[in-house]
């Protein structure tokens, strides 16, 4: 068997709320494509805001502008992963239309 590649071309954006040149929210949307789907979907990765800040809508406003970004770019879906633990952020999440799906798994290099 020979397995074979071929290079692909994702994009990424990265939305960040900034205050007095320090960055205190950050959060990435990556447009992918697969062939499973004719149209791209869309991965949001490290939505982050400052701890001091949290619960402050910084958060909110990140993910509401990715949701918009990846409908603007004709994505078929959004998808994020979360940490267990995270019952805030997951709360956030559900609240703006994502539904628990599925596991995440990972390797660290």
């Amino acid at each position: 068997m020979e397995i074979q590649q071929k290079e692909v071309n994702p994009s990424g954006i990265k939305f960040y709320v900034a205050v007095q040149e320090r960055e205190i929210a950050r959060a990435y949307l990556y447009i992918l494509t697969n062939d499973l789907h004719p149209s791209p979907f869309g991965f949001m990765e490290d939505v982050f805001v400052d701890e001091s800040l949290r619960g402050s809508g910084y958060g909110t406003s990140l993910v509401e502008r990715i949701i918009e970004e990846a409908m603007v770019r004709g994505c078929y879906k959004l998808i994020c992963t979360s940490r267990h633990g995270k019952d805030k952020v997951h709360g956030l999440y559900e609240k703006l239309g994502f539904v628990r799906q599925g596991l995440e798994f990972r390797i660290d290099f």
